[in-house]
């Protein structure tokens, strides 16, 4: 599980850099260089990273419950796979890449970003109460910490599937700033690692 973790603070370091460089870029070019759309970058890769963490830490969860490192959850014991896999699942030598395998492709197209579906993801390998948990770690209660991500994976949806205009002023792009985004990733990376006290 440390693994997946590294992997996601590895991520929030390179949304960091790209901060920096926004940053940079901003001291050395005049105004009339628009460079805000490196913040928007910022913002679609901060979510990706905390998807991707939450796949990993799903799929490593799952792994554990399965070989009796971790107790099954209903979630875990409802997790549909195809029947032509079952005798696969039997023999211990291919069974957990084939679990592995399996969690994969379900997983595949499905994204972990909105809080209940993090917290959908999480009942797959523990019965923490989630938000809960991560709010007591963030010293937020859960509605806020529901509503602060929402509100954070709400605007990377406007950026990556809306191009960021605001439908109101066509051609006028959703403001945005440095200490907005500073903002997304600070809250993000307490998130993620509030998902791995309270999971771990």
């Amino acid at each position: 599980m440390q693994s997946a973790l590294d992997e996601f603070d590895d991520s929030i370091s390179r949304v960091r850099h790209l901060h920096g460089l926004h940053s940079a870029l901003s001291a050395t070019l005049t105004t009339a260089v628009d460079v805000s759309d490196i913040l928007r970058a910022e913002v679609v890769m901060v979510v990706s990273a905390l998807d991707r963490y939450v796949h990993t830490l799903a799929r490593l969860g799952m792994l554990e419950s399965y070989a009796g490192a971790r107790p099954k959850t209903d979630a875990f014991n409802r997790f549909p796979v195809p029947l032509s896999v079952t005798p696969l699942l039997r023999l211990s030598a291919t069974a957990a890449s084939t679990l592995d395998s399996e969690i994969r492709t379900k997983h595949s197209h499905l994204s972990f970003q909105h809080p209940d579906k993090i917290a959908e993801a999480v009942r797959l390998f523990s019965a923490v109460s989630l938000l809960e948990a991560v709010g007591a770690e963030m010293d937020m209660t859960a509605a806020d910490v529901k509503a602060t991500l929402g509100l954070i994976v709400d605007r990377r949806n406007k950026i990556a599937h809306e191009a960021d205009v605001d439908p109101s002023f066509p051609r006028q792009l959703w403001p945005i700033n440095r200490a907005m985004v500073e903002g997304m990733i600070d809250i993000v990376e307490s998130v993620g690692h509030g998902i791995h006290a309270a999971c771990v």
